[in-house]
């Protein structure tokens, strides 16, 4: 079985006293956060950095005192078993201005409920509680 592995970022826009999250809608259909492929040499937060930039145009102060991950299997369209791994950092920027790449057909800034209630994955989800759970123990 082949082995991928993976870094996104929770983004997030601190909205006065609430972070608002961005999602983004994969032309798969399905809600997540901003993730991509390890290129060779990367480290985990670069590659958190270069997709976040690569779709949807923004920059963020990464935070990699959060880091959690999730694996899981799904099928290549050569029919190919492979298994993910994917790592999170949280990221938090200072504006809301997305340009979305072709690999999205949408994206939505939402609060935590929002957010829950949005994502696809249940592993998200849970990735989502983790990191809400933090940020908020961190903010200013």
């Amino acid at each position: 079985m082949k082995q991928m592995y993976s870094a996104g970022i929770i983004t997030y826009f601190q909205d006065n006293d609430q972070p608002l999250y961005l999602l983004l809608h994969y032309t798969a259909g399905h809600w997540d956060f901003p993730k991509g492929t390890m290129e060779p040499g990367e480290t985990k937060p670069q590659t958190a950095l270069r997709e976040l930039y690569e779709e949807t145009g923004l920059t963020a102060d990464l935070d990699t005192n959060f880091e959690s991950d999730c694996s899981y299997t799904f099928l290549m369209y050569d029919k190919s078993i492979v298994q993910k791994t994917v790592y999170f950092f949280t990221g938090r920027t200072n504006t809301q201005n997305v340009t979305l790449s072709h690999e999205h057909t949408d994206y939505k800034w939402l609060s935590y409920k929002e957010a829950l209630g949005q994502l696809t994955y249940d592993h998200s989800k849970n990735i989502l509680k983790k990191a809400h759970k933090y940020i908020v123990s961190i903010k200013e």
